[in-house]
């Protein structure tokens, strides 16, 4: 089989176990990347563990061996081990080296995110955001909120927590149901595949190794984030003005905004879990980018000592606050969270060992042959492309960046990037956004807790993360042209 064979097998595995089979994305990823494993020719497997310049030497010309360097000679004798393993160990092992890369950090995110909620700093966050802004500007304080916590707390948690408030607002004021809706789904969606330590932009940086450090990653989604979310709430505000949403009752939920002052912890203690890690991370990338040698900043920007610091301090957050209901152990909120962040956990991983399977495929080298006269600046809208084919084929926006995050990295240290290759990580994250249908469980989360028709949903929702998305696949293509940080 070639390389496009394997990719399509192995992408039509996904697809189809997802949808078809209802297979759990945990089993469809592994199953996936066992078939390809397993299928993968031993050559396929010795000329892709290669880089380049070993590759450019040794294939085709044996007899180079024996004038090779030590460096070529020890890539050589690797690559023979690779394509001798057994297909099992192989993916095992990939699997195993990205739970050892991103475990740590999404335990300890989840952490945050279940304190944040229990302890009332999320609901601060809210209030002050919304206090600051006043009712008319309600919505601005709702996508602000909504990226925020998004940064730690996952989708639906921030839409359940958000979403009465927008339903008790709305009879409040009589009108602008929709606008409620459409901000505080912009902000969570675009923080949920735009900056770490959500899962997503976590293995997308993840599989370009050096080159997109976590720092980096959460620096430039940030940037692309204040853009994206931006259009995001323009759409808002003319959707609103086009289409009136009345407030249906299909769904009881609490509608009451229980968060008196006196109970609720300060605004700097609620924000402190969420922008720690934040200045930690990106304080060393940007000390690093200035050539400033820190051992202090290098010791506490490191992803996990960071998030521990800030799951620490949530705990801390959650401990002392006089919010949480009937006194809940600080031992039970955690389980909790473990509980919830043990199957991202998994799911992630095992995309990362599918995407391990796919660059052993060689497929990078396979892609680069069609574009090599194209430029290396065609390869964001490739990325962007192959993300969004994969989240409308199956609808999860995590799985999507993983699968494309197998197939762009590899490509990417085959191209000599006139760019920085966070540009292609960012690309891949604005591609997860389209198209939310119902293959999307967010999709249906939206829908029913606003209240919303299936149709109604997509025209509204849908439409404005194709908005959002395409407007950030023009600023990281104009970054990439006119900042390539390289």
């Amino acid at each position: 089989m070639s390389p496009f064979s394997l990719l399509i097998l192995g992408m039509l595995i996904v697809v189809i176990g997802i949808i078809g089979f209802k297979w759990h994305p945990f089993v469809a990823l592994i199953v996936a990347a066992l078939a390809v494993s397993f299928l993968t020719p031993e050559a396929f497997l010795y000329e892709a563990s290669l880089s380049r310049d070993a590759r450019e030497l040794l294939i085709g010309q044996e007899e180079a061996l024996e004038s090779a360097t030590p460096e070529i000679l020890q890539e050589h004798l690797a690559a023979e081990a690779l394509s001798k393993s057994w297909f099992v160990s192989r993916v095992t092992g990939a699997l195993g080296k990205a739970c050892g890369g991103i475990a740590l950090v999404i335990a300890m995110a989840a952490i945050i995110g279940k304190c944040l909620l229990d302890s009332g700093g999320a609901r601060r966050i809210v209030s002050a955001m919304m206090a600051a802004v006043g009712l008319k500007r309600t919505p601005l304080a709702f996508a602000a909120s909504s990226f925020t916590l998004g940064i730690p707390v996952f989708f639906d948690t921030v839409f359940y927590l958000l979403m009465p408030l927008g339903k008790a607002l709305r009879r409040k004021t009589g009108k602008d149901y929709l606008l409620y809706i459409l901000t505080i789904v912009a902000g969570a969606t675009m923080a949920h595949s735009l900056v770490p330590p959500t899962p997503g932009p976590l293995t997308v940086a993840g599989f370009f190794g050096d080159e997109v450090s976590i720092g980096s990653m959460m620096l430039g989604g940030l940037c692309v984030g204040i853009f994206t979310v931006s259009s995001g709430i323009a759409f808002a505000y003319w959707a609103n003005r086009r289409w009136e949403i009345p407030l249906r009752n299909e769904v009881e939920i609490d509608e009451t905004i229980n968060d008196s002052s006196d109970r609720l912890p300060s605004l700097g203690f609620s924000l402190a879990p969420i922008l720690l890690p934040v200045i930690l991370i990106g304080g060393q990338t940007i000390s690093l980018s200035l050539s400033i040698e820190s051992a202090w900043l290098k010791f506490l920007g490191d992803k996990n000592i960071a998030l521990i610091l800030s799951a620490a301090l949530a705990l801390v957050l959650l401990a002392r606050s006089r919010f949480r209901a009937e006194r809940q152990p600080l031992r039970d909120a955690v389980q909790e969270a473990l509980a919830s962040g043990g199957v991202i956990i998994l799911v992630t991983a095992a995309g990362s060992a599918f995407g391990a399977t796919l660059k052993e495929t060689g497929i990078a080298a396979s892609i680069g042959e069609l574009f090599k006269s194209e430029g290396s600046l065609v390869l964001i809208p490739l990325a962007y492309a192959v993300t969004a084919m994969v989240r409308t084929a199956q609808g999860s926006a995590t799985v999507a960046m993983i699968t494309a995050g197998g197939i762009i990295a590899p490509l990417a240290s085959e191209t000599d990037l006139a760019y920085s290759a966070l540009y292609l990580a960012l690309a891949i994250g604005c591609g997860s956004k389209p198209v939310s249908w119902a293959n999307d469980s967010g999709f249906w989360v939206i829908g029913r807790m606003s209240g919303m028709t299936p149709l109604e949903t997509f025209k509204t929702v849908s439409v404005m993360m194709i908005v959002m998305s395409l407007v950030g696949l023009a600023v990281v293509t104009l970054g990439a042209v006119l900042l390539p940080l390289t």
